[in-house]
């Protein structure tokens, strides 16, 4: 039998198994950065065990953990403001390829704002260019999944 979704749907919640893959579940569902990343790794592969077994129960795994989640988020990015997505709607229905200056500005401070990122406008046309290109995909993949 596979164990899909409704298999464990169907199982006794008071069983050892439904409790873990609800626990790996909920894990991974709500991993923070890349620190929750590595610890599923090494919780699946048990070098948790044995790490554990031999630094002791604190080897200073969580506190590296949380570092490294710090270090490298995994980031959600924000909903558009209504003025925000009426401009970009303008500005890519325009397709003008043209970006004024002003234009570029506005557009990094929507980036920036969705992403959480501190991007500065410059005159390299290819970062122009991705930072465009990025919201963008963004823009038009919030149309379709009404994000």
């Amino acid at each position: 039998m596979e164990k899909d979704l409704e298999y464990y749907e169907k199982l006794d919640k008071r069983t050892k198994e439904y409790k873990e893959w609800k626990a790996n579940r909920e894990a991974e569902a709500s991993s923070k950065g890349l620190g929750d990343s590595i610890e599923k790794i090494t919780k699946a592969t048990g070098i948790a065990d044995v790490v554990k077994f031999v630094a002791g129960e604190d080897c200073g795994c969580d506190e590296r953990k949380e570092k490294l989640n710090e270090l490298f988020p995994y980031k959600t990015p924000q909903c558009l403001k209504e003025n925000e997505y009426n401009w970009l709607s303008s500005l890519y229905e325009s397709e003008s390829g043209v970006l004024s200056a002003s234009n570029q500005k506005r557009l990094y401070k929507i980036y920036n704002r969705v992403f959480g990122t501190n991007k500065q406008g410059s005159g390299c046309t290819s970062c122009v260019i991705k930072v465009y290109n990025e919201m963008k995909d963004y823009f038009f993949k919030y149309n379709e999944e009404g994000l």
